[in-house]
């Protein structure tokens, strides 16, 4: 019988700590809905930026990341983001460069990019 390895991985959260980040971001994402914190648009950005910065996963964090934006859009009755007009942010492009500064100042605590990008 073989054994998962686990590695520290270089980005995103420490993974003894993956469950824990991901039942708070729920938590906080279900206190922004109920209260209406900031507008819908928002609370999506906001949930996929901590999302993918958790990082729970060795690949696929942004594409997952932006699946289950929209997912939560979608279950508040919402059209799903557009991404940079559906381009590519998996190759090395414009759209992906953009999309990086994006999250970059979101670590900084500015989402107004963020929040231009993904309606873009």
């Amino acid at each position: 019988m073989s054994r998962k390895v686990r590695r520290p991985k270089n980005i995103g959260c420490d993974w003894r700590q993956v469950g824990l980040r991901l039942d708070q971001l729920f938590g906080n994402t279900r206190w922004w809905i109920e209260n209406t914190t900031f507008p819908v648009d928002e609370i999506a950005a906001r949930f996929h930026h901590q999302l993918v910065s958790i990082h729970p996963f060795p690949n696929g964090n942004g594409r997952h990341s932006r699946m289950m934006a929209d997912v939560l859009l979608r279950s508040l009755g919402q059209p799903a983001l557009s991404w940079g007009s559906g381009g590519n942010l998996v190759a090395a492009n414009d759209a992906r460069a953009r999309y990086l500064a994006a999250l970059r100042a979101a670590d900084q605590g500015d989402f107004q990019l963020l929040l231009a990008f993904v309606r873009s």
